[in-house]
């Protein structure tokens, strides 16, 4: 049995990878600077050690190999003790690559939005067709109770990050990810503390396209004006999906007491109604994908309508957390201008008279920097009430920092509600004081965020679950 070691473990998809190496037999454990849910719960729940803080003394004499975390630079004292002994090591990509997806038909879902999603609910359609396939996934899918699962079938579906592989490799993670399927849904600037600009971002999704085969398939988010324009690099078979016209289209969208349904054309032909337990036409557009792959598949249409009335969603995708008082409290890991657009045009979609509350902490590497300052502002329009916490990278200098006090007062000024509150207490006390019967507060950050959901629902009140289309 090989000894695997991860640095920087509590990464979803490191703590994932780390889970799926168990389970094929390798003898794991890792380390992080900080250990907390719902990574935490995970890993526990997988019996797999996770050693809180970086230590030299880690890196034992029995380890066959270590695995390190994007998030892991040169200065790390295990990362260090590596080095020094010439200990065999990989990033991540790299192991998923030579351990599970060189025998597969690897199904790569791509884009800067709505990966985590497609990944789930592909995966969850070709399991229940009976196809058996594999997945590694950026999140917890419901259905599976896991961002991972582990098949006999020919199938590997695997969400392509685009972020940086590791210290010593700045390209993207999905180029090391063999597709022979790929979905390309939306490409715009994101990751500003690895891509300079929106040209940078494109020239990875270029090279990205060009590592499909001749007999492999593109599909790309016709709505997408930059992934569209992705065709003329293709040496594949290319097909789009959107809501525009496309290879696959999808149109009637509407609101059920469930979810959204929506109408499918593909190459012009109808081809029947489907619904999916989700708002919003991002996660139409996410369900169209899913089905264009499964076509490819060779799953019938029939198969794909059921399987997606039962898709259970994703952990902390507009997941709700419970309700007190009557008021819904949702966690959404949300950070980039656009998905918080999208995320709160679904709930306004579905709760036109609703009061909805948006609680917005600045936490990923690109939510912290000015870059976005101004799209923020047209982001939260959609909010009735905005809270903007602290930026959590207080670090920053300040000419390159975000500013929630500039936001707060661009959002006033266009005539909206918003204040800034640094402090979770605050913000907790602030909400559970003014919040009615009937008000949707949805929580956004890409972190833990002092856990505030589980504090706002005590404050509240006594929660209760209840389900609700996310």
């Amino acid at each position: 049995m090989k000894k695997i070691h991860f640095i920087g473990i509590c990464g979803t998809a490191m703590a994932t990878l780390a889970a799926m190496l168990k389970r094929r037999g390798y003898e794991v454990q890792g380390s992080d600077l900080n250990v907390y849910p719902p990574m935490s719960d995970f890993l526990r729940d997988e019996g797999i050690p996770a050693l809180i803080g970086f230590d030299a003394g880690h890196i034992t004499a029995d380890l066959d190999l270590v695995i390190v975390g994007n998030a892991i630079s040169r200065g790390n004292v295990e990362l260090e003790e590596v080095l020094d002994r010439k200990i065999r090591y990989c990033s991540l990509p790299e192991a998923v690559r030579e351990h599970f997806l060189w025998g597969a038909r690897s199904i790569v879902i791509a884009g800067t939005h709505g990966k985590t999603t497609t990944t789930s609910l592909l995966a969850w359609v070709l399991a229940h067709a009976g196809l058996d396939p594999s997945a590694l996934i950026g999140g917890i899918a419901a259905n599976f109770g896991s961002s991972y699962r582990l098949g006999r079938g020919r199938d590997f579906v695997i969400e392509g990050d685009e972020y940086d592989s590791a210290f010593f490799d700045k390209t993207a993670k999905f180029l090391k990810y063999l597709p022979d399927i790929a979905v390309v849904a939306n490409v715009e600037f994101d990751h500003a503390d690895i891509y300079p600009d929106l040209e940078a971002v494109l020239l990875a999704f270029r090279r990205f396209v060009t590592l499909v085969p001749r007999r492999g398939l593109l599909l790309l988010g016709s709505d997408s004006p930059n992934a569209a324009a992705l065709a003329a690099g293709a040496r594949c078979r290319v097909e789009t999906f959107g809501l525009a016209p496309g290879d696959w289209q999808a149109f009637d969208l509407h609101v059920t007491t469930s979810g959204t349904a929506f109408q499918v054309r593909h190459d012009g032909r109808s081809i029947g109604e489907f619904e999916i337990p989700l708002l919003g036409a991002h996660n139409v557009r996410n369900a169209l994908a899913a089905l264009a792959v499964a076509s490819a598949v060779d799953v019938p249409p029939e198969a794909v309508a059921v399987a997606f009335r039962e898709f259970q969603g994703v952990k902390r995708r507009l997941e709700l957390r419970g309700s007190a008082r009557g008021v819904r409290v949702y966690d959404d890991f949300a950070h980039h201008p656009t998905a918080i657009a999208e995320t709160l045009g679904a709930l306004r979609l579905g709760n036109p008279a609703a009061r909805i509350w948006a609680i917005f902490e600045p936490r990923s590497a690109t939510s912290c920097l000015r870059v976005f300052q101004r799209d923020f502002l047209e982001a939260f329009g959609g909010a009735d009430e905005t809270i903007v916490a602290a930026v959590f990278r207080a670090s920053l200098p300040e000419d390159r920092r975000l500013s929630p006090e500039e936001l707060v007062a661009g959002l006033q000024a266009a005539g909206h509600r918003a204040r800034h509150i640094a402090t979770v207490p605050e913000i907790v006390d602030t909400v559970a004081r003014e919040a009615h019967d009937g008000d949707l507060v949805v929580i956004m950050s890409n972190g833990g965020f002092d856990n505030i959901h589980d504090k706002l629902l005590r404050a509240l009140g006594e929660p209760t679950g209840a389900a609700a289309p996310r």
